[in-house]
């Protein structure tokens, strides 16, 4: 993907910014409170446990009652400790790209169930862990890239490279848009196609 991809016509931009604002105007302001307060303990303590995962499940309203749900619940909360404070401090590793960061985050996250495929509760927990610097990934974000004219595989590596498309934008945005946090970006993408 290169920066020429986001040549953005003006009446792109302007779609991102009144679906951002519409998102705002439409979901309630304490809609993610629960991410709030687990962006706060994972701040504290540099790692995310299950009853924070179990949270942020309810919050992203994934279903919990699949096999790997049982298979995750049979772990033990200092495994799922070590695996996600090792993707905290990936993702907030300000030496790698956002996109290496995602990259490095998501890898260690692959091991653990419910985090095998898919990138929904993944791109949770490490907005979670660094809310500066990731966006949530969901299928709407990504209808949302469609909207614009934007490809994104669904290939092996799709959230690092949702995030480095994240990134791209925010870097080649108009103000005030530019100044946006990744996660600003994921809403407006999830909006536009609400």
């Amino acid at each position: 993907m290169t920066d020429s991809s986001f040549s953005l016509a003006p009446e792109h931009w302007e779609r991102l910014a009144a679906a951002r604002q519409a998102y705002t105007d439409t979901v309630s302001p304490y809609y993610d409170e629960t991410l709030q307060e687990v962006t706060r303990r994972a701040y504290t303590s540099g790692s995310i446990g299950k009853a924070d995962i179990g949270a942020l499940l309810m919050w992203k309203r994934l279903r919990a009652d699949t096999p790997w749900a049982a298979e995750f619940m049979a772990l033990a909360d200092t495994d799922v400790r070590r695996a996600t404070a090792a993707a905290t401090t990936a993702a907030r590793d300000a030496t790698l790209s956002l996109g290496a960061a995602a990259q490095a985050g998501r890898a260690v996250l692959a091991h653990l169930p419910g985090f095998r495929a898919g990138d929904a509760l993944a791109s949770a927990v490490l907005t979670a862990a660094a809310p500066e610097r990731m966006a949530i990934y969901d299928r709407r974000a990504h209808s949302g890239l469609h909207t614009l004219g934007i490809t994104l595989s669904h290939g092996p590596g799709r959230y690092s490279r949702y995030i480095e498309t994240i990134d791209q934008l925010l870097a080649a945005a108009p103000v005030p848009i530019r100044t946006w946090a990744p996660r600003n970006m994921d809403t407006a993408l999830y909006w536009m196609t609400a």
